[in-house]
């Protein structure tokens, strides 16, 4: 569906920056791949691709800081809270934020909960901030990459069968960042 919507938009280049950063919201991995086919498909520019990829993921990284943020400030959410526990990690967390968030774009499904947390205990979003852009400038940038190369192969040489091995190339993308996560949780 997002490769319909840009195909559309292909004349409106800030539309599709806008379709991009959405989708992005939805899966991030999945949106950098189907960008960088449509890239291939010559109806989105390299950087404009890259660029709504960056503005859309720190956005939405940014945006989870903020729901634990205002997770904080809930009062519901407050009588679950031991205040003396609280205090240690959000120490901890403040001293190694840089290096927490940034390892955490590498390893799936810890974003959500740490990103979150970064948030509820105000860990500082300056340094937050800057150390999910650096991430995503490697990890999206190598994965827009890897993209680029797949799914141009894909495209010369899949023929009528090209959908399906995109479709198959997504696939594989998303369910190695579950069987990761999962494997992940086993070893703690």
């Amino acid at each position: 569906m997002l490769d319909q919507f840009l195909e559309l938009t292909a004349a409106y280049p800030f539309a599709q920056v806008v379709i991009v950063i959405l989708a992005t919201f939805v899966l991030e991995d999945a949106a950098t791949v189907i960008t960088a086919i449509q890239v291939n498909l010559h109806t989105l520019s390299p950087i404009t691709a890259l660029i709504a990829l960056y503005i859309g993921i720190v956005t939405g990284d940014v945006g989870l800081y903020g729901l634990g943020y205002l997770a904080a400030r809930w009062k519901p959410a407050q009588r679950w809270v031991n205040t003396a526990q609280m205090e240690n990690q959000k120490v901890w967390l403040s001293k190694n934020l840089f290096w927490v968030v940034f390892v955490s774009r590498f390893i799936p499904g810890t974003r959500l909960p740490l990103y979150t947390a970064s948030g509820f205990f105000n860990a500082g979003l300056p340094v937050f901030t800057a150390a999910t852009f650096l991430a995503t400038l490697i990890w999206t940038t190598a994965l827009f990459a890897l993209s680029l190369h797949v799914g141009g192969f894909i495209l010369d040489h899949l023929g009528a069968w090209r959908w399906a091995g995109l479709a198959g190339f997504v696939l594989v993308i998303f369910f190695m960042g579950r069987l990761i996560a999962r494997a992940q949780k086993q070893k703690t």
